[in-house]
């Protein structure tokens, strides 16, 4: 599809909700960049940071932060400072996203960044965005690194809805592993399964948060024409797909 060579122009309503949720090696890179992206565009808005989760010395080899403690509550005390002149205020949510809370926590109007690494959550925050007016919904994730993974695969998907109208497909349409998870949603683990972690690749990591930064700035330029975007960094691979109906 040939693209438009023209400027591109964001555009964020007055008293918008960008929020985040996960915080972990995806979710910490994009509040950080986020944060400033979002500074830069002069509006009155809020940046919400949601994590029921530690960071713990046994992050330090994928994650950037300067205390332990919970994720929201960190990262916010460490990007406040940097924004204390700006338009835009940081807010931490010391809970997981769950079925009690989701009602109140994501609601119409919302742009929800999802950096989660289970595709439990994932199905809970998508089948609770079907039922808004107006949202977007941006997913992003790779698939760690196992016997039957290499970490260097991740997507980043698009969900869109206008005036009760959907723009593009639900996360779960043609993911089955979504629609049907085999995992848990974090609450749901005991202490021994929260701290066992999949390995996964930095540079993946950060591609996924490229991707989802990248997603928000098409979106808010209006200039967004996918749903999905996949990539391999082995390969040096990245390619949009599913359309985006903007009408």
């Amino acid at each position: 599809m040939k693209r438009r060579n023209r400027a591109l122009k964001p555009r964020l309503a007055a008293n918008s909700s960008i929020k985040v949720i996960g915080l972990g090696g995806v979710g910490s890179i994009v509040a950080r960049y986020g944060a400033v992206f979002l500074a830069s565009l002069q509006k009155d808005a809020r940046l919400v940071l949601f994590d029921g989760d530690r960071f713990e010395a046994s992050n330090a080899s994928r994650m950037l932060f300067g205390r332990h403690g919970n994720k929201a509550v960190v990262t916010a005390r460490e990007l406040k400072p940097r924004f204390i002149h700006s338009k835009l205020s940081i807010v931490p949510v010391k809970q997981y996203i769950r079925p009690e809370n989701i009602s109140t926590l994501i609601r119409s109007g919302d742009i929800v960044i999802l950096c989660v690494d289970n595709h439990a959550t994932r199905k809970l925050v998508d089948e609770h965005c079907a039922k808004l007016r107006n949202i977007c919904l941006i997913s992003g994730g790779n698939d760690g690194v196992d016997k039957d993974h290499r970490g260097t695969y991740g997507n980043v998907q698009i969900y869109v809805r206008r005036n009760g109208k959907d723009r593009s497909p639900q996360l779960s349409r043609y993911h089955p592993e979504i629609r049907e998870p085999k995992d848990k949603m974090p609450h749901q683990l005991n202490c021994t399964e929260l701290v066992t972690s999949v390995p996964q690749i930095l540079f993946a990591n950060l591609t996924v948060a490229s991707s989802i930064c990248n997603a928000l700035l098409l979106y808010l330029s209006d200039e967004l024409h996918y749903s999905e975007a996949c990539f391999d960094i082995a390969g040096a691979l990245a390619r949009p797909t599913l359309p985006l109906v903007k009408k």
